[in-house]
């Protein structure tokens, strides 16, 4: 079995375009000690109660569990402790029999696991060029199918047949 990671915002649930939104109405700077100190004191109860699941992700996961074929892990990077706090505590309302592993804002998703030929599916695509860079396999998650160099999904149980 493979091991599979899947991002949280922006592939789950569409809290990242929420947190934006709010980031532009409060007219934060975009420069990344701007965003990371907006991110660390953002509401995120408010954030991922505004926020929706994208295209049935809890379902798409407890299939992609059931088939057999992954070790299935929600990896998500995090400014604060109560944004892992909540980010867990919503996965656990739909899915019981996941790893979820939060990671600091400041380290790469690819600093914090094992990544020797495993899965990573994220929105960003920088997150996948360090994966791949450290031999891992990428794949793009985006609604608009725009890869950028990358396999690309807009729904996750498509990684049953890919894989």
């Amino acid at each position: 079995m493979k091991d599979l990671y899947i991002d949280f915002d922006g592939v789950i649930y569409n809290s990242i375009d929420v947190s934006y939104k709010i980031a532009e109405e409060e007219h934060v700077n975009k420069d990344y000690e701007s965003y990371y100190q907006f991110f660390k004191n953002l509401d995120w109860c408010g954030v991922l109660e505004k926020s929706e699941e994208i295209n049935n992700a809890f379902n798409c996961i407890k299939k992609i569990i059931d088939s057999k074929k992954f070790n299935v892990f929600i990896l998500t990077h995090v400014v604060s402790l109560k944004e892992a706090e909540l980010k867990v505590e919503l996965v656990r309302k739909h899915i019981k029999n996941v790893t979820i592993i939060p990671v600091p804002k400041r380290l790469s998703k690819a600093e914090m696991v094992r990544i020797k030929d495993a899965i990573l599916v994220d929105d960003y695509p920088e997150n996948l060029r360090e994966w791949q860079k450290a031999g891992g396999i990428g794949v793009r998650f985006d609604l608009d199918m725009d890869g950028k160099g990358f396999p690309v999904i807009d729904k996750l149980d498509e990684l049953i047949e890919m894989f």
